[in-house]
């Protein structure tokens, strides 16, 4: 009875923090669409000013909706890490993941002389799936140098090597190929100032077929909160399924640093937060994970063109900053609680 109950009171609680989350989003919404050189006038002017129509909907919109994706992408990635590699610390940046995304591009941009900011559907497409392809191989890479999961501190040991090695790959890349320093750089940074419709349209792909994928394998994470030896005593086929939770793992990694760049403990922080308020089943967590990374990272976004306006400063310069120091303050409460890392 008292098990019913908590389950009752966790649901409610569940759908008030994803209906808190959606009402933030749309909040930060109405700002993005606000915030620039011009301010709210050009909302106010749009629909009697052509240039006023054009900053708002070519330049701010597009770039406001594609924070919001990328955050729901690494939110939904480092759920799935999170649950997959049952480590709370696990996430894109520190598996090594974001990096081998950012080689992908690199060698998609050396290759073929295309850059993030390039227009065409073929070129974002290219280095979408070359991210995706660093994305995964630095996951598999990673879990060999870690030989499995089971060891938090050489899980992360292995995906700070994994993510060194990868990012002296990608300068390599940028030396024997000087024409994508600039481009590499806005990539590197972590930037949404070149986000137009086209990218807001590969990530709302991307997140929708990741989403179906980690919902459809939601089974397999609440399986392996018990343990290996219970989840496959459950009957659920762990080797596809984790297969499958890397697949969309990676695609959400490499298809947010592939339009944004590298932002980094956005996929740290909002499980994190998810979890400090309401307990839920993996399904229900990766969608609140999902809409909690993205209001973070469009709130960074928003406090990153408004800072030092008019100039504007990395999200990703932002986030590091924010996210080192929260990821610092989660060890030492770990470790103060005598929990080992």
């Amino acid at each position: 009875m008292t098990t019913a109950i908590d389950h009752h009171h966790q649901s409610r609680r569940a759908a008030w923090c994803g209906a808190w989350l959606l009402l933030a989003s749309a909040v930060l919404a109405v700002c993005g669409a606000s915030v620039g050189s011009t301010g709210f006038d050009s909302v106010l002017r749009m629909h009697g000013d052509p240039v006023a129509w054009q900053i708002v909907w070519d330049i701010r919109l597009p770039r406001t909706l594609g924070a919001w994706l990328a955050g729901a992408l690494l939110g939904l990635s480092g759920a799935v890490a999170q649950g997959l590699f049952r480590n709370p610390l696990a996430d894109p940046y520190l598996l090594g993941s974001a990096s081998g995304a950012a080689l992908g591009g690199a060698v998609a941009m050396a290759l073929f002389g295309v850059s993030p900011v390039a227009a065409q559907w073929l070129a974002r497409i290219g280095i979408t799936g070359m991210a995706f392809l660093g994305a995964a191989g630095a996951v598999v890479l990673t879990l060999l140098l870690a030989k499995g999961v089971q060891h938090t501190l050489r899980l992360l040991l292995a995906g700070v090597i994994v993510g060194v090695v990868l990012s002296a790959l990608r300068d390599l890349v940028e030396l024997a190929s000087p024409d994508i320093l600039q481009a590499m750089q806005a990539l590197t940074l972590g930037s949404t100032a070149f986000v137009g419709w086209m990218a807001c349209v590969l990530m709302a792909g991307a997140f929708v077929v990741c989403s179906v994928v980690a919902w459809m394998l939601a089974r397999a994470l609440d399986g392996l909160t018990l343990g290996e030896a219970t989840a496959a005593s459950l009957g659920l086929p762990l080797a596809p399924m984790r297969a499958g939770l890397v697949a969309a793992m990676a695609l959400a990694t490499g298809t947010a640093v592939a339009q944004t760049g590298l932002i980094a403990f956005v996929g740290l922080a909002a499980p994190h937060l998810v979890r400090s308020i309401v307990r839920v089943t993996h399904e229900r967590h990766i969608v609140l994970s999902s809409l909690m990374g993205a209001v973070l990272l469009l709130a960074a976004d928003i406090l990153a063109r408004w800072l030092l306006a008019p100039q504007e400063l990395p999200v990703g310069v932002l986030t590091a900053a924010l996210g080192g120091t929260y990821l610092l303050w989660l060890m030492h409460r770990r470790t103060s609680q005598g929990g080992a890392l």
